[in-house]
C-alpha cells in the first residue's frame, strides 16, 4: 500500500506539472467592473473621489482598446521560452549544454553544443512570433478604426476612462489600417495634407438628414471657428470612452455597447446586422427612446455591472425626475453592423473589456497537440533510461577503479587525489555518460516535427478539393502544430447559423381550410444589400487594396418566389365570387393571407430606382411568410407609425388598400411559442378589432374554440404531420374578433403589466394569454430552411466516423430542435429529451435530469450508487417545496393537452435513439456545481446527440470544457462569428468559417475553411494522414536513436564502463543531421496508409485515429525493443566477426575505428531500411530519402578518412585503405541488415496474410482492383466496410461497421434520387419523433420546425437501427460487465480481437 500511495502521489505530481498552463502567469483573470452611473453633462458626485481628491479606482472605466494577441515586447521572450520549455526534452538539452561549458566535461566547443538548442528555440520563436504578429495586425485594424464622437466647447464628458496600453507592432500596420478605415485619402495616389477641421470634423445642424454626404465634397464645414461649436470628430475606436456620444452611419460597425438615443427613422427604430456577432445575416429590431440634441442633454444612466449575458441588460435613464427603464432591446452591442438605417446616435455605456462580446471571449490560448503531450512521458521514459545507463556506468566504473587501483593499473596512476580518485571518478563518469548517450532524446526531433507540420499546413492550403472557387478562398492552417490533432477528433461542437445553415427560409407549402397548396418555388437573382468592409471582420493576413475598403460589394443572391397554380385559381375564383369556390373557403383564403401579411414586426423599404419593396424582419422566417403572402397577392405596403397598409387581390388599384391600426404586439417567446397582434380595421363602419395569431400547433390548438372546428383541426393535424415528416418548419394560424369593451379592460391590465418593476415579463405573459382564446383555425404553413452545401452528407459521414456532434446555438428552443432535424442529429424516429430552466413552478434542473435517467435509461447504472443520487433529489425537492417532505417526486407521465396525440404507447422506445436538448438557463444550473455537471455529462453520454440552445458564448466554451476535461476527449469547435470565439479557443482544435459571413471566428481559429462540408476532408483525409504520418515519424525517430545509442552502450562492456565512444564522434554528431534524417522526414511528408478516395468513401476508417491506434505507449515500447535488438545485432555480429584472425593483408590486427566504422555503416543501413519498411507508400521521394543518408555517409567517410594531418588531426586518417578492402566490411552489412529487419518483416507479413485489419484489406483491394467503386459498395450496399470483406455469418459483427455510440446515422440515398422533402406519406406517421419536456412531464409528437434536406440536394433520412434503441441497453450493460461474447469463426479479413463485440464508446 505505501508503494501504491507513492506511485499515486508521483502520478498526481506529474499530472499537475503536465497540466501547467502558461497563460495563468501572463493573463490576468478578467473581473467585471462594479455597477456604474454614466453622467451626461452632470458633474461627478463627491463620493467618487478619495480624501486626496483622486478618482476612486472603481469609477475609472476600461479603455476601449481590445488586445487579443498573446505577446508584447516585454512578455514575448519569457512567455515563449516557458511555452517551449514545457517540453521536457528542451530542459534536458539545456542541462547537457550547460554541463559541457565546464572544461572537465567538454567534448567539443561549448558554443557548438548549445547551438542546436538555440536553433530549435529560435525557429519555434520565429514561428510563434509570426503567428502573433498577424494577431497584432488584426487588433490594430480594429482599434484604429474611426468613429464620429461628439466634441466641441459646449460638450465635456465628465466620466473617466483608463489610459490605453501601447500596442505591439502598431507602426508596422499603419499603412494598411489607413486603407481599411476607408478615409477619403484611400482612393488618392498620394495623401493630400488636410487640416484637422476639414478631415476630422463634421456638423449636422439638421439631425434628420437621412445620410451623410461624401466628405471630400463638403459636410457643412465652417472655417476656423469649427471647434467652438458642438460637432462630430473622428476618433479611433481605442479612444472612445464611457459617456461619449457617438454617431454611426449605415453599414458601419459599433465600437462599443451603446444606448440608442436617436435614429434617422421616423419610428425611432434601427436595424443592426449581427454579422460579426454571430455570423448571421438576420436583422434585429431595436426600439429607441429620444432624438434630442446630444450636447444639450442632461441625464444619468444607472447600469448594472458588466455582464456576459448577451440577452440581458438592466439599466435606467434618469432625466428631470423621470425614470425610464432600459433593456437589451434599447442597446446596440459591440460587433454588430448598422443596416438599413441612415444613422444612429448613441451613448457609450460599456467599452473594451467590459463590453459583452469581449466578456464572452477569453485570452488567446497556447495550444499543444495531443501527440506532443503524449511525447512528454515518452521523453521522460527515455530520460529515465538515460539516467539508469549513466548510473550503471558510474557504479561499474567506480567499482572497477576500486578493484584495479590497488593492483597498480597503469591507467589509474595518480588516482589518489581529492579531485581524481575512484569514488569521485564515478560521478565524473555519470556526467560523461549523460553526454555520451544524450542522443537517446534527439534534439532534431522537434525541429523535424515543426518542419513536417509546416509542410502539412501547405498541403492543406494547396488542396484543390477544399478550395472555395466562389470566393477564391483556400483552407488555411493558422496554427501549424495541430495537424495531427485533426486525425483524433472525438467530439465536434458546431454553431448553427452560417456554419450549418444558410438562414434562408423558403415557403414551400400551406394548408388552408383543410386544403394543401404545394408551391413551385422560383428563384430570382437579385442583388443583395451593399456590404461594407467591417474592421472587425478584416482578415489579419490580408493586405487590402486602397479602393476595396470603400467600394460597395453587391453579391447576387437568389430570392425564392412562391407560385402555386391551384392557389392562384382559388384566389381568382374568390375575387370573382365564382360558384366553384365556397364562401367559407374564400373567407379562409382571405383570412389566412391577411394574417400572414399583418401578424409580424416586419418593416418595409422601397428601392427608389426600381420601386421594389424590401422587407426587413427580425428573422428570415417572418420575411419568408410576408413574401409568400405578397406572392399570393396580399402585399404588405408598410407601416406608417401605427397604421398597417395591405394591398389585396380585391384591391382595384395601388391606392385601393386596406388599412389597419396596430394596437398591440404580443411578441413571440420560447415560453409562449406564439405571436399575436391586435389590430383595428380602419375605413370600416364598425371598426372591428381582430386578434391575429401564429405559433406552434399544440399551443394554437389549445386556444381554439371548443366546438365547430373539429374536422378542420383533424385535417390540419394530418397536414402538419405530413409537412413535418417532409422536414419542413411549420406554423399554425388562427384569429378571433375581439369585442371593444373586452379589449378596453384588457388593455388597462396589459399597461399595468408593462410598467411593473417586478416580474414584468411574467405579468406580461399572463395578461397576454387572457385575450388569446376562442380562436378560429385558418391553416398552417410549411417553410424549408436551406442548409449549407453538403452539410447533411458531411454530418452523416462524420457520424459514420464515430465523431459525436453537438450543436450549440443562441437560438430559442424550437429553432434549436429544428436544427437538430436539419442536420440529422434528430430523426423521425428519435426521442427528444428536453431539459430547460423556468420559473419557481417548474422542476429543478437536477430533478429533471434524474427523471430523464430513470425514465429512459434505468439500466445505465447512473443512479445505482448506493442511493446517493436519489437522496440528493429528495433533499432538493424538500428544499424547493418548503419542507413538504411527504410529497413524493412527481413521475413523468403522459399529459393530454387537449390535442389529438399520435405518440403511441411506446414513447421512449423509438429505434432512432435519444437526443438531449437543453437550454441556456438549465445549462447555467447544470454547470453550477460538480454534482450537476457529472450527471449532465453522464446523461449526455447516453444520448446520440446534444443540442444546447439559447446559450451565451461563454456557455458554449463551458460545454466544450465539460466534455474536454470530463472525458479527456479530443474536441473540435467550429463557428463563424465572434460569439463562437470562446468556444473555438476552448476546444483542442478551433475551426473558423471564412465564407461569406463574419471573420471574427477565423481570426481566433486554428484552421479557416470556407464551407462546413470541407470539414469532412480536413478530418478524414488530412487529419488521418497527418496523425498517421506524425505518429509513425516520431516512433521511427525514437527507434533510430536507440539503434545508435545501443551500439555505444554495448561497447561499455568492453571499455570498462568509461562512457567512451566506440566510433569517431563526428559520426555521432551527424547521425540525426545527415545519416538518418531523410527517411523519417519522408514518412512525415509522403507516407499514406490509404488513398484519399478510400478515406472519403469509408469514414469508418477514421476510428483508427480517433482511438489513437497510430501513436501511444504500446507502439513506443515496440519500437524501443526493436531498436535495442537491432543495436545488439549490429554490435555483436560485427564485433565477433572482427574478433577472428585479422583480415588485413599486412597481418596486423584491426584498429578500433576500423570495425566501429563498419558498425556505423551497418547501423545507418539498418535504420534507414527499417524506416523504409515502415513506410506504406514508396514514391520516388521515399527512395531518394532512404538512399540519401547512405550515399552521404559513403562520401563523408571517403573524404574524412583522406584528410591529412596537415589540415587537421583526425584519428581515422588512412582508414580507407583498410576499411573498404576488408571482406568483413562488405559481408557484415547484408548479414546485419537481414537479421535485424527479419522480426519486423515477419510480423508485418504475418499480419497482412493471416490477421489483416481493414487498412490492410483496402490496401490489397487498391492493389488488385484499383478501379473498384468503394463509395458505391459502401453506401448503396448499405453495409459500410462489410462490403469490402468476405461474407460472414449474420450474427457476426465487425469492428469498423459497428457504431461507436448508441447513435444511428443518416444514410445517403443514391445520387439518382430526386425526392423532394415535402413529398412525404399521405397520412400521419405515428412514429414521428417524440418529445418529452422534463420540466413539465408533457410528452408530445414533434411536429414542425424541422427539415431534412438542403434545397436541391440529396434527401436525407434517418436509418433505423436497434443499436440506438433503449432495448439494447441491457446488451450493452452485459458487455461492459465483462461477459464474453459468443466465439467467432476465423475470418480472413479481421483479427479475432476485432471480431469480438465491444461496448460502444460514450457519446
Amino acid at each position: 500500500m505505501p508503494k501504491a500511495g507513492l506511485w499515486h502521489r508521483l502520478g498526481a505530481a506529474y499530472d499537475k506539472v503536465a497540466s501547467f498552463n502558461v497563460e495563468t502567469l501572463f493573463v490576468r483573470k478578467r473581473e467585471p467592473g462594479p455597477r456604474r452611473t454614466v453622467f451626461v453633462n452632470e458633474p461627478l458626485p463627491d463620493d467618487y473621489r478619495d480624501h486626496k481628491g483622486r478618482l476612486k479606482k472603481e469609477h475609472v472605466y476600461k479603455t476601449n482598446q481590445v488586445i487579443t494577441s498573446k505577446y508584447t515586447v516585454i512578455t514575448f521572450l519569457p512567455r515563449n521560452l516557458l511555452e517551449q520549455f514545457r517540453r521536457i526534452a528542451n530542459v534536458f538539452f539545456l542541462g547537457i549544454a550547460v554541463l559541457q561549458f565546464f572544461p572537465k566535461f567538454s567534448t567539443i566547443s561549448p558554443g557548438l553544443v548549445i547551438f542546436p538548442l538555440l536553433v530549435v528555440l529560435g525557429i519555434t520563436a520565429i514561428k510563434d512570433g509570426y503567428e502573433d504578429f498577424k494577431r497584432h495586425q488584426s487588433d490594430s485594424r480594429v482599434n484604429r478604426s474611426t468613429i464620429r464622437v461628439l466634441s466641441g466647447a459646449e460638450w465635456s464628458n465628465p466620466n473617466v476612462s483608463a489610459a490605453k496600453s501601447s500596442n505591439f507592432f502598431r507602426s508596422a500596420n499603419t499603412p494598411d489600417v489607413e486603407k481599411a478605415e476607408g478615409t477619403p485619402d484611400a482612393n488618392l495616389a498620394e495623401p493630400v495634407p488636410q487640416s484637422p477641421t476639414t478631415a476630422e470634423i463634421e456638423f449636422d445642424d439638421d439631425i434628420a438628414a437621412t445620410a451623410p454626404k461624401e466628405e471630400h465634397h463638403g459636410l457643412h464645414l465652417f472655417g476656423h471657428h469649427a471647434s467652438t461649436r458642438s460637432h462630430w470628430k473622428k476618433l479611433m475606436w481605442e479612444d472612445v470612452c464611457v459617456g461619449d456620444f457617438v454617431k454611426i452611419y449605415d453599414n458601419e460597425s459599433l465600437p462599443a455597447d451603446i444606448l440608442i438615443c436617436a435614429t434617422s427613422e421616423e419610428e425611432n427604430v434601427a436595424f443592426v446586422e449581427t454579422k460579426n456577432l454571430d455570423g448571421e445575416t438576420n436583422l434585429n429590431l431595436t426600439h429607441l427612446t429620444t432624438a434630442k440634441a446630444c450636447a444639450g442633454s442632461k441625464f444619468t444612466v444607472d447600469c448594472d455591472r458588466p455582464d456576459n449575458n448577451m440577452f440581458k441588460l438592466n439599466a435606467a435613464v434618469k432625466m428631470n425626475d423621470e425614470v425610464v427603464p432600459v433593456d437589451i432591446q434599447m442597446t446596440l452591442l459591440r460587433g454588430t453592423v448598422l443596416r438599413n438605417t441612415g444613422w444612429v446616435i448613441g451613448l457609450v455605456l460599456f467599452t473594451g473589456e467590459d463590453s459583452k462580446i469581449v466578456l464572452n471571449s477569453g485570452g488567446t490560448p497556447s495550444k499543444r497537440s495531443k501527440v506532443e503531450r503524449q511525447m512528454n512521458p515518452q521523453v521522460f521514459i527515455n530520460l529515465l533510461i538515460l539516467a539508469c545507463m549513466a548510473v550503471a556506468c558510474a557504479i561499474a566504473d567506480s567499482v572497477l577503479e576500486h578493484q584495479q587501483y590497488p593492483k597498480g593499473a597503469p591507467w589509474l596512476y595518480g588516482d589518489n587525489r581529492p579531485g581524481d580518485n575512484p569514488s569521485i571518478n564515478g560521478l565524473v563518469t555519470f556526467a560523461f555518460a549523460l553526454i555520451t548517450f544524450q542522443n537517446i532524446v534527439p534534439i532534431s526531433l522537434y525541429i523535424s516535427i515543426e518542419f513536417v507540420r509546416t509542410c502539412q499546413a501547405a498541403f492543406i492550403y494547396f488542396d484543390a478539393a477544399i478550395y472555395y472557387e466562389k470566393t477564391g478562398q483556400a483552407t488555411l492552417a493558422r496554427t501549424w502544430n495541430l495537424s495531427d490533432d485533426l486525425g483524433q477528433i472525438e467530439y465536434i461542437f458546431s454553431d448553427k447559423t452560417g456554419t450549418l445553415t444558410q438562414n434562408q427560409m423558403i415557403f414551400r407549402q400551406c394548408s388552408i381550410n383543410g386544403k394543401v397548396y404545394s408551391g413551385d418555388v422560383e428563384e430570382v437573382t437579385v442583388p443583395s444589400a451593399p456590404t461594407a468592409v467591417d474592421p472587425e471582420a478584416e482578415q489579419a493576413s490580408s493586405s487590402t487594396d486602397s479602393s476595396s475598403a470603400t467600394a460597395t460589394v453587391i453579391v447576387p443572391k437568389p430570392e425564392a418566389r412562391f407560385h402555386s397554380s391551384a392557389l392562384e385559381a382559388d384566389i381568382a375564383a374568390a375575387v370573382a365570387t365564382s360558384p366553384s369556390l365556397s364562401a367559407e373557403s374564400a373567407r379562409a383564403l382571405h383570412g389566412f393571407f391577411s394574417v400572414l401579411a399583418l401578424c409580424h414586426t416586419v418593416l418595409t423599404s422601397i428601392d427608389r430606382e426600381t420601386g421594389k419593396i424590401d422587407y426587413k424582419a427580425q428573422s428570415p422566417d417572418e420575411a419568408a411568410l410576408v413574401r409568400a403572402a405578397a406572392d399570393a397577392g396580399y402585399i404588405f405596403r408598410g407601416r406608417d407609425r401605427e397604421v398597417l397598409t395591405l394591398q389585396t387581390p380585391f384591391s382595384t388599384g395601388p391606392d385601393d388598400v386596406d388599412r389597419y391600426e396596430l394596437l398591440n404586439i404580443l411578441e413571440f417567446t420560447s415560453a409562449r411559442k406564439r405571436m399575436s397582434v391586435i389590430v383595428r380595421k380602419l375605413d370600416d363602419e364598425d371598426g372591428r378589432l381582430f386578434l391575429l395569431m401564429k405559433g406552434a400547433d399544440n399551443v394554437v390548438f389549445e386556444r381554439l374554440r371548443a366546438k365547430g372546428d373539429e374536422a378542420l383541426r383533424e385535417q390540419t393535424e394530418t397536414d402538419l404531420s405530413e409537412f413535418a415528416n417532409g422536414g419542413l418548419r411549420t406554423l399554425t394560424l388562427a384569429y378571433r374578433v375581439v369585442q371593444e369593451e373586452e379589449y378596453r379592460k384588457w388593455s388597462e391590465r396589459y399597461h399595468e403589466a408593462t410598467v411593473a418593476l417586478d416580474e414584468r415579463e411574467e405579468k406580461i405573459e399572463k395578461v397576454s394569454a387572457e385575450l388569446e382564446y376562442d380562436l378560429r383555425l385558418l391553416g398552417a404553413t410549411a417553410i424549408e430552411d436551406s442548409l449549407q452545401d453538403g452539410v447533411p452528407e458531411t454530418i452523416a459521414d462524420l457520424k459514420r466516423a464515430g465523431i459525436k456532434i453537438w450543436v450549440a446555438t443562441g437560438d430559442k428552443l424550437e429553432t434549436a430542435i429544428a436544427i437538430g432535424h436539419s442536420t440529422n442529429l434528430i430523426g423521425k424516429e428519435s426521442n427528444i429529451i428536453v431539459i430547460r430552466g423556468g420559473n419557481d413552478h417548474s422542476r429543478p434542473i437536477y430533478q429533471q435530469m434524474v427523471h430523464a435517467v430513470e425514465e429512459f435509461f434505468p439500466e445505465s447504472g447512473i443512479l445505482d450508487d448506493d442511493g446517493a443520487v436519489v437522496e440528493k433529489v429528495l433533499s432538493l425537492q424538500r428544499t424547493r417545496t418548503g419542507g413538504e417532505s411527504d410529497r413524493p417526486p412527481v413521475p413523468l407521465r403522459r399529459v393530454e393537452t387537449g390535442i389529438s396525440s399520435i405518440v403511441g404507447p411506446n414513447n421512449g422506445e423509438r429505434p432512432g435513439g435519444f437526443v438531449l436538448v437543453i437550454d441556456g438557463s438549465a445549462l447555467g444550473h447544470a454547470l453550477g456545481d460538480e454534482d450537476h455537471k457529472s450527471l449532465l455529462l453522464r446523461l449526455a453520454m447516453l444520448c446520440e446527440g446534444v443540442i444546447c440552445c439559447r446559450v451565451s458564448p461563454l456557455q458554449k466554451a463551458l460545454v466544450v470544457r465539460l466534455v474536454k476535461d470530463g472525458l479527456g476527449a479530443m474536441t473540435l469547435a467550429i463557428g463563424d462569428g465572434a460569439n463562437d470565439v470562446s468556444m473555438i479557443q476552448a476546444a483542442d482544435v478551433g475551426v473558423g468559417i471564412s465564407g461569406e459571413e463574419g471573420l471574427q471566428a477565423v481570426n481566433a481559429s486554428d484552421y479557416a475553411i470556407a464551407q462546413f462540408r470541407f470539414l469532412k476532408r480536413l478530418l478524414l483525409v488530412h487529419g488521418h494522414w497527418s496523425y498517421a504520418r506524425n505518429g509513425n515519424m516520431i516512433l521511427n525517430f525514437f527507434y533510430k536513436n536507440i539503434v545508435c545509442i545501443g551500439v555505444l552502450w554495448w561497447f561499455q562492456i568492453y571499455c570498462g564502463w568509461s562512457s567512451n565512444y566506440v566510433f569517431d564522434y563526428t559520426y555521432l554528431l551527424f547521425w540525426n543531421s545527415f545519416w538518418t534524417i531523410a527517411p523519417v522526414i519522408a514518412i512525415g511528408l509522403f507516407d499514406r496508409l490509404v488513398d484519399a478516395d478510400a478515406l472519403m468513401a469509408l469514414p469508418e476508417l477514421y476510428r483508427y485515429g480517433r482511438e489513437g491506434k497510430w501513436f501511444g505507449m504500446k507502439w513506443f515500447a515496440v519500437y524501443m525493443i526493436d531498436g535495442v535488438y537491432q543495436s545488439a545485432i549490429v554490435f555483436f555480429i560485427i564485433l565477433y566477426g572482427y574478433f577472428s584472425p585479422t583480415a588485413r593483408a599486412d597481418g596486423y590486427d584491426q584498429h578500433l575505428l576500423e570495425f566501429s566504422t563498419t558498425m556505423v555503416f551497418s547501423a545507418v543501413f539498418v535504420a534507414n531500411f527499417y524506416n523504409g519498411l515502415n513506410t506504406n507508400v514508396w514514391t520516388g521521394w521515399v527512395f531518394f530519402a532512404v538512399a540519401l543518408g547512405i550515399v552521404l555517409l559513403f562520401l563523408f567517410t571517403v573524404v574524412y578518412n583522406a584528410i591529412s594531418p596537415g589540415w587537421f588531426v583526425t584519428l581515422v586518417y588512412g582508414n580507407n585503405t583498410f576499411l573498404f578492402q576488408s571482406p568483413l566490411f562488405w559481408l557484415s552489412m547484408p548479414i546485419t541488415v537481414c537479421v535485424s529487419l527479419l522480426p519486423r518483416y515477419v510480423a508485418k507479413a504475418w499480419q497482412f496474410g493471416f490477421v489483416p485489419n481493414d487498412i490492410d484489406i483496402l490496401r490489397y483491394i487498391a492493389k488488385t482492383d484499383p478501379h473498384r467503386d468503394l463509395a458505391r459498395d459502401a453506401y448503396l450496399d448499405g453495409r459500410g466496410l462489410k462490403a469490402m470483406r468476405r461474407e460472414v455469418p449474420a450474427d457476426q459483427d465487425d469492428a469498423l461497421s459497428r457504431r461507436t455510440s448508441r447513435s444511428s446515422y443518416a444514410s445517403v440515398a443514391p445520387a439518382t434520387s430526386n425526392i423532394r422533402p415535402h413529398q412525404g406519406s399521405s397520412s400521419a406517421d405515428v412514429r414521428s419523433a417524440s418529445r418529452t419536456d422534463m420540466s413539465t412531464g408533457i410528452r408530445s409528437v414533434h411536429r414542425g420546425f424541422d427539415f431534412a434536406t438542403e434545397e436541391g440536394g440529396v434527401a436525407m433520412r434517418r436509418m433505423q437501427s436497434n443499436l440506438s434503441s433503449r432495448r439494447n441497453l441491457g446488451e450493452t450493460s452485459q458487455t461492459r460487465e465483462g461477459k464474453p461474447s459468443e466465439p467467432r469463426k476465423k475470418v480472413f479479413s479481421l483479427r479475432k480481437g476485432l471480431l469480438k463485440r465491444k461496448p460502444p464508446t460514450p457519446s
